[in-house]
């Protein structure tokens, strides 16, 4: 049975952050990943995380101003990406966390080469700085419909990343979610980037609701990654129909299947 974690950006959203790892735990979650809880002292919400014995996964690094969504493959802004990523990787230690998304950013196609170029270049440099604290570093594939512009949308275009990159500490960030939006054939598409491959995530298609609707059968995929020998965690970042705890029967039907 796959490893559940909450994402407490979308998760438990009723409450202000640092309430949310006592609601996971509660929820019947083992760990807890967010995306941008800087306005929360790290201190604080470890102590919280420690509390109920859950364990720290990732964050993101920034969105960066002028309606971007990241910084890490964006050409000429180096310097604001490597003060974003100081930001992330000295909360991501604080908090007793294990990686950072690193996101890619808005590209105009015409920026296309020379974004992956900068992503490249960006990764190459910070990857090390991660590896000293132990932290891994995630790209993840966005769907371009939810993301449009986004640099990043395929999983094998971050393999191929990755492979000109060289370095152990990258690795895919594999959601479901955008996957199956972005080319579907799930399955033999997370088995073919699995030594890659350093979380996942899932949510309903098309919804991004609870993952008991819709056109993907989770049942299937959790079967899947128990068969391929995925030994990480599987985080739900979704956005509740209604209360979180009031949907969580599929985290208790994966349980117990």
């Amino acid at each position: 049975m796959p490893r559940f974690a909450a994402n407490i950006a979308y998760l438990f959203s009723e409450r202000p952050l640092i309430e949310r790892p006592t609601a996971a735990a509660a929820g019947g979650f083992a760990a807890v990943e967010g995306q941008f809880p800087y306005d929360t002292p790290a201190s604080a919400l470890r102590a919280q995380i420690e509390q109920h014995k859950l364990t720290m996964l990732g964050i993101n690094t920034e969105r960066g101003g002028n309606g971007q969504f990241g910084m890490a493959a964006v050409p000429n802004r180096e310097r604001e990406f490597d003060t974003l990523f100081k930001q992330a990787l000295d909360y991501i230690v604080a908090v007793g966390g294990s990686a950072i998304h690193c996101l890619a950013g808005i590209v105009p196609v015409d920026q296309r080469p020379a974004a992956e170029r900068t992503f490249i270049a960006n990764l190459t440099r910070v990857a090390d700085l991660a590896a000293e604290k132990n932290i891994t570093l995630l790209i993840e594939p966005i769907n371009n419909i939810d993301r449009p512009g986004y640099f990043l949308n395929r999983c094998e275009h971050a393999a191929d990343i990755i492979a000109k990159i060289g370095k152990p500490n990258i690795r895919i960030q594999f959601d479901f979610y955008h996957a199956q939006i972005m080319g579907g054939d799930l399955i033999r598409r997370f088995e073919k980037h699995l030594p890659l491959i350093g979380h996942v995530q899932i949510a309903a298609v098309p919804s991004r609701h609870e993952p008991d609707e819709g056109e993907v059968c989770y049942r299937e995929i959790y079967k899947a990654l128990d068969a391929l020998g995925y030994r990480g965690w599987v985080a739900g970042e979704y956005f509740p129909r209604g209360r979180t705890e009031d949907g969580l029967e599929w985290l208790k039907a994966a349980k117990t299947r």
